[in-house]
Order: C-alpha cells, then sequence, then structure tokens
C-alpha cells in the first residue's frame, strides 16, 4: 500500500494561531480506495461522569490557622484570614490550587512579618513574593483569588468540551472551511453535510470516554483531496488544540499479478483398472493354451497351422508383457 508521512512541523505550546495552539501538523498520502485515519487524540479531553468534582479540586494552605470563606468554589476566591495576630504567624504561606482532571497546578506565597508599630505596616513585593507586614493583634487577609470557571461551581463542563473537524478543499480560504462535525461532551453531536450521514466519514461513539476523536474515512477518492483539522476546545479547563493534515489522494493500486492465487492443475492420472487388464492378460494366455492344446492334438502335422500357432502365441506373449509393464509404470 502507498502510504507517504511527512511532519510539517510540531509546534510549541506558546505558538497559537486564532484557532488554537497548533500542535501538530502532517502530510498524507494515501491511494485512491483505501481507508484513512487522520489521528486526534488528547487525554486531557477525555470526560468522566462521576461528578466528583470536590475531588478533583483542592485548595490547601501550609502554614498557620487558617480561615477560608464558605463561598470560594462559589467565587473563586480562597484567601486565607488570620484573626489576632501573634508572633509565632511570622513565616511563608503558600496557597495551592491543584485541579487533577484539568492538570492545573497554581501556588501563591506571601511572607508574613509581625510589628508592633503601627507606622512600620506595609505591604510590598520583594521580586519572588508578596510580603505583608501587619500589627500584632491585628485580622489580615493574605489574598489567594482565581476566578476562572474551572474553581467556581455552576460551570457547564460537559457542555464546555466540544472537538470539530473542518475541512478546507484546494484553493479555499481558511475562513472559508467547511465544518464536518461537532461533539460534545454531553453526548450531543451535529453532523453538517451528508459525509457523515452516508457513513464515507466517521468517529468513533466512545471518542470522549478514550480521548481518540480520529477521523476515518474510507474508500478514499480524488474528491477528498484538501486540508482537514481537527480542533479540541475545553473552555472549562482553558484548553485549545488544534491538528492540521493535508490529504493527498494517489492513483489506486492496482493488483498485483505475483499475489494472485495461482490455479492448481493435477498432473495425476487415474486409478487404473486394474482387474480389467488382468483379465485381458488371462484371456490372452488362454488363447495362448488352447492354440497349443489344439496343435497336440493332431494339427502339428500342418506346418502352416504350427507356425499360426506360434506367431499367435508369440504376438499374445508380447501383447501380455507390454501390458505388463504399462500397468507397472502407472502404479509408480
Amino acid at each position: 500500500m502507498l502510504l507517504h508521512v511527512t511532519f510539517l512541523s510540531t509546534l510549541s505550546q506558546g505558538s497559537s494561531s486564532r484557532l488554537g495552539v497548533v500542535v501538530e501538523a502532517r502530510n498524507i498520502t494515501l491511494p485512491a480506495g483505501a481507508r484513512a485515519v487522520l489521528p486526534c487524540r488528547s487525554s486531557r479531553m477525555i470526560w468522566t461522569r462521576d461528578r466528583l468534582k470536590d475531588r478533583q479540586r483542592v485548595v490547601h494552605w501550609d502554614v498557620g490557622r487558617v480561615s477560608i470563606s464558605d463561598t470560594a468554589f462559589n467565587d473563586g476566591n480562597f484567601s486565607l484570614v488570620i484573626n489576632n495576630v501573634v508572633t509565632t504567624d511570622k513565616g511563608v504561606y503558600t496557597c495551592n490550587l491543584h485541579h487533577h482532571y484539568c492538570q492545573v497546578h497554581q501556588n501563591i506565597q506571601i511572607q508574613l512579618n509581625v510589628t508592633k508599630s503601627a507606622r512600620k505596616e506595609k505591604r510590598f513585593w520583594d521580586g519572588e513574593k508578596t510580603v505583608f507586614v501587619v500589627l500584632l493583634g491585628s485580622s489580615v487577609v493574605l489574598p489567594c483569588v482565581n476566578r476562572r470557571p474551572l474553581w467556581r461551581e455552576g460551570a457547564q463542563e460537559d457542555q464546555q468540551q466540544v472537538a470539530h473537524w473542518d475541512y478546507q478543499a484546494p484553493g479555499v480560504r481558511p475562513d472559508r472551511a467547511e465544518r464536518l462535525v461537532d461533539l460534545y461532551a454531553s453526548g450531543e453531536r451535529r453532523d453538517y453535510g451528508p459525509l457523515f450521514s452516508q457513513n464515507h466519514m466517521s468517529i468513533e461513539e466512545d471518542a470522549f470516554t478514550v480521548g481518540d476523536f480520529s477521523l476515518s474515512i474510507s474508500e478514499l477518492k480524488a474528491a477528498d483531496i484538501g486540508l482537514y483539522s481537527c480542533l479540541l476546545h475545553h473552555h472549562y479547563c482553558g484548553i485549545q488544540e488544534r491538528r492540521i493534515f493535508r490529504l493527498t489522494v494517489g492513483p489506486q493500486l492496482q493488483p498485483n499479478p505475483s499475489t494472485t492465487r495461482p490455479t492448481i492443475q493435477s498432473n495425476e492420472l487415474p486409478e487404473p483398472n486394474i482387474a480389467g487388464q488382468l483379465n485381458q492378460v488371462a484371456l490372452c494366455a488362454k488363447a495362448v493354451f488352447l492354440c497349443s492344446s489344439s496343435a497336440a492334438g493332431g494339427e502339428r502335422r500342418n506346418v502352416d497351422g504350427k507356425q499360426k500357432c506360434r506367431r499367435a502365441d508369440e504376438e499374445l506373449r508380447t501383447n501380455a508383457e507390454k501390458e505388463a509393464i504399462r500397468l507397472l509404470l502407472r502404479a509408480l
């Protein structure tokens, strides 16, 4: 099978476009009539329905006496409140935000210093972290705020995960590309045009279960030539990835004569009729015996009769020997 794949580029996460970060680009050439699979996979797009959001999102402060608002996961405000500050509260506090599902990890460090003079209270940046100098016995709020949707309740995760496939025919501008299909983690699917309804193109039903959104194209033809784009959007986690495939369809492969199954011709001879041919030999022998007996009964004086009988005897014996040899050769 003719298969040609060229990696155009693998761009860094920092290289982005209006349609998202381009993480892969390939040239793929296949013969007409073949089946093409344009790969588009991402483990970060796997959708689970266990609804265990609280086990996926973790916020904790490393040091000190803590008080966090009960509405933290509603408004994204995880600030730490310390009342009646004492000298032993001095130190570095770290707010750790971990979202295991979206693979997001954020750390915010704050240095807390305690002073007995109100004139020395201040807040500044030391080049690495924020420093708070607070009055002994007062209250302080160490800020840790992240208002991204993934840290707040009410975000419809299954509506914010979507996979798109676009097709751009040769000579068509990118902004005029044709949408082929939209897949949502909620199970909703939108097909555009007849290609999916005619089973010419397909995506596995469990795409969001395994994170595989690869596009299969059966019975390739010249009309399938063009640029295909897989766009993965996870608005909840902030994922935008794009994979590009330039598909070229070559001539259809002709059957290889060397691979054609040969016709088997039997060289075997039919089973010899041994019994019938042995009967013929027996008849010949009987004729020789009769001829000899007749000659002994008085016709021996007749020279012509003897010669005829002798010739018949020799002829029958010769035929019998030939027949026996032929039977032996055929049996081998």
